[in-house]
């Protein structure tokens, strides 16, 4: 509740919620953030699937008939309106506006089949990767560097010109540990005119000196399946330690806006029930920065699926990758894992300092009872020394170490 913003608290009060005591899985304080989780969910709308033209409608709260229009409008038609609408005149003005909008600029991707289906070419557009060939692109928590690998040799087929900076959390010395080829990767990364970087937090990359001189540079990013690391004994959605995966989509979202060229476009892929980071929360996190939210796409439709995903963590030392099916990865179902699509749209005003989650204080975390904590018994100096260590990792992370 400590963590709860007022409009959260006003709707607990005039809410008839009450967490179900006789849970067997889940205490009071995670039924409770769970309710709260889901009541800022129906304003963001469902995890799963949402074309363009859902994405829009939602985004402007448009009724049921101004959605059957936009489908039914060209691709010309549809990108104008997509792009122009503001809320300063009607629909109908602008499609208007549309409909006699002659493309002057046919070279370009983003025009091509102008009089074929909006909603399909849109679609078929967000899932080939026909990104911006002389902008940079940044790939974001690769592990094992196979994404980056897939990006650089389809930026290198279709020709682009523009960079590819390929980034991992871990140093390279253990992903040495982990994965044996991952030499191997980082040279053919390299022939491919592709920048490789280790230790890279990609919510502080303003502070890193390899991002120095990239101000409004990236047209694309990419984040896969984002975590911010576990905490033992915990679940990921244990308020205890959920507020971490939170932090770290707003962070993300707020570290990229200094080097993001303006419709510049940002993917993240995650599970739409993961419980860790949330959709909720990679949607939320780039609204808050400006990012609009485009469309969210099956993983399995996206061009760039076939890589060799991997945990990310100790695990990959015993599990190993195996592109092939997409199967070196299966903790989520993955019919449920989707693309969540962005574009950068900045207004010019001044967003303020970006709001975080803050930890648990000690207190609190003496006298938790999941978890770790879950069979020490209270006032015992285990429960104690365990609720200091815990409680000092999360000031360093909440001060800027180990996020992400």
């Amino acid at each position: 509740l400590d963590q709860c913003t007022v409009e959260e608290l006003q709707s607990l009060l005039v809410g008839n919620f009450v967490p179900n005591k006789y849970d067997q899985r889940k205490q009071a304080a995670e039924l409770c953030a769970q309710h709260l989780r889901q009541m800022k969910e129906k304003k963001l709308g469902g995890g799963s699937r949402l074309d363009v033209v859902s994405a829009f409608k939602h985004r402007w709260q448009l009724p049921l008939d101004a959605e059957k229009t936009l489908r039914a409008l060209s691709h010309k038609d549809l990108r104008y309106v997509i792009n122009t609408y503001d809320g300063s005149q009607t629909l109908q003005e602008v499609i208007d506006e549309a409909s006699i909008n002659e493309v002057f600029d046919d070279e370009t991707a983003e025009n091509a089949a102008p009089s074929r289906s909006g909603i399909k070419v849109m679609g078929r557009f967000n899932r080939l990767e026909l990104i911006d060939p002389l902008a940079d692109c940044a790939v974001f928590g690769d592990a094992n560097l196979t994404f980056s690998l897939n990006l650089a040799a389809h930026r290198k087929d279709f020709g682009h010109v523009g960079r590819v900076i390929a980034t991992t959390f871990e140093e390279v010395e253990t992903l040495r540990e982990r994965y044996k080829e991952i030499d191997e990767s980082i040279r053919i990364l390299e022939e491919h005119h592709a920048e490789v970087y280790h230790g890279v937090d990609c919510t502080r990359i303003a502070l890193d000196p390899r991002f120095q001189g990239m101000d409004g540079k990236l047209g694309a990013v990419y984040y896969n399946f984002p975590h911010s690391g576990a905490v033992q004994g915990f679940f990921d959605s244990n308020p205890m330690v959920n507020w971490r995966h939170e932090n770290l989509m707003r962070l993300f979202f707020r570290a990229l806006r200094h080097f993001m060229k303006p419709g510049g476009v940002v993917k993240v892929a995650s599970n739409s029930g993961a419980v860790g980071v949330r959709y909720s929360f990679i949607v939320g996190g780039a609204i808050e920065n400006e990012f609009t939210h485009t469309e969210t796409m099956p993983f399995l439709e996206w061009h760039l699926h076939r890589y060799g995903r991997s945990y990310g963590d100790r695990r990959d030392a015993y599990k190993r990758p195996d592109a092939k099916n997409n199967q070196s990865y299966n903790a989520q179902n993955a019919n449920a894992d989707m693309v969540y699509c962005f574009a950068y749209a900045p207004t010019g005003a001044e967003l303020g300092k970006q709001p975080v989650r803050f930890p648990p204080s000690l207190e609190v975390l003496r006298q938790c009872k999941d978890g770790p904590f879950k069979n020490l018994a209270p006032g015992t100096p285990g429960r104690l020394n365990l609720a200091k260590q815990l409680h000092q990792r999360f000031l360093k992370e909440i001060s800027g170490t180990h996020v992400g």
